[in-house]
This record gives structure tokens, sequence and C-alpha cells, in this order.
């Protein structure tokens, strides 16, 4: 019996259709497994015999990236995370480099670097520094350098501007925005409560200007970093004392007797040896480097470092002194590296205690503070690596202020920059109250309670008396255990504390000089200390870096879209470039995020504005 011709037609198509499934569902599987293979053998760069090591920094050094470490993974392969450079690499970069006879120089290309504390570049200054011992030259250029990226330049043999070019010294200091008349105008009620006659982060909601305190606080800090600025950048390019200065305050009488060149200006007045073309920067490079279809020979930093790590099997033994990063907000729970979570800082210090493997540890700290409760629990991690007789050495960045001091007190020995900005030991709460915005909207609030606090912490409510006095409470409390954990771990009298606190802030120097720090020097130093402490000798202990991974999942997955290029797949094809509204959200999401980030249980913060670049 025959089928019905419809049937036959339709069973057909069926047919061919299931065929050419199978064929892409093949197809799929053989793509999917070339990108698999091609995760699984990726091979290293090639580097050539000779070559350039290729340094080009590229928007702020930070001791760590921002961010969770997979979803930063992924955003670099799609050229959307946000520009960083971590300070580590580059020293290692050059530490590696100084001994690698293929390097036959450096070249520091500084047009990207922005913002940088000056604690950070003065590391990678020495490393500089340290690397031109070996003979080998350092080529710094630029078509426009900022202040933070003439400081590197100045450590290089040579500095080269692009002749439209331009080099600017601001010196340092301190703006930011006051809000006490936009508050007023919303019907806000910011409740303020703190300690300390010079903790300034409350001023912006409570002023229009900066108090007399904070000023006084402000400018001996910058005039400390504008002096030591100075002096380094003088001593690296030879310059008399006071060129510095003299280029910055005369800068637009010399640019107009130059016919408004500012590139002629900065060689007149010794800042730059000569100015150069990008064409006439790849010529000098070929010729210490060689030639490379129509460019010099070079290799990246990260390629390169990243390489060398591997190779270095002698970085982590039997016997070790931990690196921890902190760097960041202190926050409560668990957060992402570029913050100091209570939970996650306080996992990776767990992770310490618990390998058998680390005999110190050196917590190296970039923060301005955060939460109170927060800092009191990652205190409590350095005391048990103590207590298990592990010593805890604490090394300052940039800065190390209000929490983060209090973090750094209780170790056996803090280390820090002369240009650290330190201190701050004071304490604040804030809790804005909208109820006179409800009510000229038209809204209000009422009801009832079993008790007299039930209700009491609503923002649509009016603070009470008594809610008030138990802030105050809090805060005094959470001052007096402040200066009380310093006095007991610093060995001072508690008064003495009390005066050099009041929220005052330090520099490295100043802090030295005030017993709040025990010896200037770097987190070299500070894991030289730690291992002595510990009792290892030289040569007999490696230096492990204790920091968030990425799971095995993880690592499959960032591997296996990195390797998607190589059977010509662009990870960025999948990617969307922000619009311009969006843009401008994450510009005001980066400015109101301290506040909105703070999450302490008891609203009691010890924080600083500790930026100053």
């Amino acid at each position: 019996m025959k089928r019905n011709p419809l049937i036959r037609l339709f069973s057909a198509i069926w047919t061919g259709v299931d065929g050419i499934r199978k064929i892409l569902h093949l197809l799929l599987l053989l793509f999917v497994f070339a990108i698999f293979v091609a995760a699984m053998s990726g091979t290293a760069p090639i580097f050539p015999n000779q070559a350039a090591l290729r340094i080009q920094p590229v928007g702020s050094l930070v001791e760590e990236f921002e961010g969770d470490p997979y979803d930063r993974a992924v955003e670099e392969l799609l050229d959307e995370a946000r520009p960083q450079t971590r300070v580590r690499d580059v020293i290692d970069a050059l530490e590696y480099a100084k001994t690698d006879d293929r390097i036959k120089v450096v070249h520091l290309e500084l047009s990207g670097l922005g913002g940088a504390g000056l604690p950070k570049l003065r590391r990678i200054g020495a490393a500089i520094a340290e690397f031109k011992e070996s003979g080998k030259p350092v080529i710094a250029t630029g078509d426009f350098l900022s202040q933070q990226a003439y400081y590197l330049a100045s450590h290089a043999d040579k500095v080269y501007l692009h002749p439209e070019g331009l080099l600017i010294l601001q010196g340092y200091g301190r703006f930011q925005n006051y809000f006490a008349d936009a508050i007023e105008k919303l019907k806000i009620d910011w409740n303020i409560f703190r300690v300390g006659t010079h903790k300034s982060f409350v001023e912006p909601y409570t002023r229009m200007s900066m108090s007399d305190e904070d000023r006084e606080s402000t400018k001996n800090l910058i005039d400390q970093l504008w002096s030591i600025y100075q002096d380094d950048v003088e001593a690296a390019r030879g310059l008399e004392e006071g060129v510095i200065d003299d280029y910055a305050i005369n800068y637009l009488i010399n640019i107009e007797s130059a016919g408004g060149d500012p590139a002629t200006v900065a060689v007149q007045q010794g800042l730059v040896d000569e100015l150069m073309t990008r064409n006439d920067v790849r010529d000098v490079m070929i010729g210490y480097a060689g030639e490379k279809d129509g460019n010099y020979n070079s290799i990246g930093m990260m390629d390169y470092v990243l390489q060398m790590r591997l190779l270095d099997v002698e970085q982590v033994r039997e016997q070790n002194v931990a690196v921890i990063v902190a760097s960041g907000n202190i926050l409560f729970g668990d957060q992402p590296p570029g913050t100091i979570g209570a939970e996650s800082t306080g996992s990776l210090l767990r992770r310490a205690l618990n390998d058998d493997s680390v005999k110190s540890v050196v917590v190296h700290i970039d923060s301005g503070g955060g939460s109170a409760f927060a800092g009191d629990v990652i205190a409590d991690e350095i005391e048990a690596l103590q207590v298990a007789g592990k010593p805890v050495v604490v090394s300052m960045s940039s800065a190390a202020a209000s929490a983060a001091y209090f973090i750094a007190a209780g170790s056996d020995k803090i280390f820090a920059s002369p240009a650290t900005i330190t201190g701050s030991i004071g304490v604040f709460g804030m809790f804005p109250t909208y109820q006179r915005t409800a009510e000229y909207l038209g809204i209000a609030t009422d009801g009832i309670g079993s008790t007299q606090w039930s209700g009491q912490f609503r923002p649509d409510r009016e603070m009470s008396d008594s809610a008030r006095r138990l802030f105050n409470v809090l805060i005094q409390d959470s001052y007096d255990n402040f200066i009380s954990h310093v006095s007991d771990y610093r060995g001072m009298d508690k008064q003495a504390v009390d005066q050099i606190a009041q929220g005052k802030v330090w520099t490295g120097q100043d802090a030295i000089e005030n017993g709040l720090v025990d010896e200037l020097g770097d987190v070299d130093d500070a894991i030289a200390a730690a291992a002595e402490l510990a009792q290892l000798t030289d040569g007999s202990y490696g230096v492990k870096l204790i920091e968030p991974e990425l799971s095995s999942t993880e690592q499959f997955f960032v591997d296996l879209l990195s390797a998607s290029a190589s059977v010509g797949l662009d990870p960025k094809s999948f990617s969307r470039r922000p619009g311009t509204l969006e843009r401008l959200a994450g510009e005001l999401e980066q400015v109101i995020e301290p506040l909105t980030q703070f999450n302490d249980p008891k609203g009691v913060y010890s924080h600083c504005f500790c930026r100053i670049e």
C-alpha cells in the first residue's frame, strides 16, 4: 500500500532537516573541540633572541586589580575592564629582565598612565634604578606625560617627548564637593556622630567648605608630598634644587615665552632630553633591540612576566613568608579584590594560618579605612596568626589610615613609605532621615510599637533623643576601643595616643616620630623583617602570594574564551559597547560608591579622604 504523497513529502523534508541538524551538530562539536584543543595546548609567546621589554602602564597603578577575578578576566578578553596596572607586575618584570640576556633595553611608554600614589611610584622608581645597575638602558617616552608618568620617566636614562606633546606638573592637592546646602534643600536631616576634631570625612555633608582643621592637616600632607616628589625627581634627573617647583610655578610664563610650545619648554628646562615623533622613537629602539616587520623587537610586560613567573620555581619553597594584599574600602561581609572584606580578607588570613609552609605573614595595606566592625574582625584574624606563632608584619602603601590603621596597629611590626598617609584615628556615624522630604511631598509615617525602639531607626522618621544618645555612646565606645587598641599594641600611653589621634592624618615620616610606625621601607623590607621574626635565614625561604583565585571551572571557561580567537571567533564580537547614558551612570556610581558601599552592622565607621595624587 503506497503512502499518501503528502506524507511522503513531509517525510522527505523531515529527513533532510534531520540530516542538516546532524551535520550542524557535528560542525558545532568540531568547533568546540577545536577551541578546547586550543585552550589546552596554547603556546607561550616566542621571545626573540634580543628584545626590548615594553612596559606600557595604563590607567591607575594599584596593589591589586579591582573586582571578582573571573569577571575581571572575562572583561579583559572583551576589552571592557577598568584600566589598571599592578605595581608588582611592573617591579617583577624589571627584576626578571635585569639578569635576562635576551632583554637589551627597557622601553617605558607612559602616555596611558593615570593616577598613582607617590609610594607606588617610588617603589617602581627604585626598581628602575636597580635595573639600570645591570648596564642596560631605560628609555622613557610619551605623547603626553602626567605628573605621575614623569616621576617614572625621570628615572630613565633618556626621556623623549612628542613634539606636539605636553608635560605638566600640578603639584599635590585635595579638592572635594560639599553638599550641606543641597541636603537642606532636599529637606534631609543628615544626623552626624563623630569623635575626633580632625575627622573630616563627614564634613562634606555638614559644611560648604573645608574646615580650618582639615585645611591645616591637608596642607601639611601636600607640602610634604610635593617636597618628596621634587627631591626624588631632581635627584633622578640630576637637576638643581628648585627646578621642578620653578617649572610648575612659571609654567604659563615659560610657555608664552616659547610661543605657546609646551614641549619645547620641557626640553629647555632640562626635564626632557629630546622631542621625538613615534617614528623617531621606533628608530631609536631598533638600534637597541633590532628590527622585526618594520618595528623594533619587543615583548610586552604581561606576556613576559607571566612566563617568567612560571619558570621561577624558587619563588615558593617549603618555608615561606606569605604576602596578603588588603586594598580598598573596608567593608563587612565577603567582598571582591580591590575591597577589604571582613569575610574575604579574613579567609585569606585563615589560609595563611592553616598553611604549614607559611611561617610568617606580610599584610600589604592600601586603604583609607571603612567599617570599624570589619576592621575589628580582620584584626582578630591577625591575632590568631600571632597566637599560632606566625609573626605578622604590615607594609603600608599609599594609605593605611583610620580602620586600616586599626588593622595595622595589632601587627608585630609596621613599615611605611615617607609618603604614606596614615593615622586618622577617629570614628564617625551617619544616619540620614528624610521625614521632612516626605512631609513636603504629602507623605506621613505613623504606627505603634511594643518598646521605644520599635521603628526608631526608620529613615522616614525623625531621630529621637534616645536614638541620638545611643549613637553617641556607640561612637564614644568605638573611639575608646580604637585608642586602647593602639595603646596596647604600640606600647604607648593612652593619653598620648589620644593626642595624636582625633582624626589627625600623618605622613609616614610623621608617623615614625609619633610612634605609629616602626620603620620606613617598602614591602620587600617588610618581607625581610617577617622572615627574621620567624627566624628564617636568607635563602632558606620563599615568598607565597595568597590571593583570591579562579576555580578550575572558571579558569577553563576563561581559557576557552581566550582560545576561541585562535579559531577565528573574536570574543569582543559578543560584547556591546555601553551608550552615553550608561557611561554617565557609571561615572556617577563611582562618585557615590564610597557612601553607598558602607555596610557596618553598627553604623560606625573609621575612614578618611586619603586619596591625594
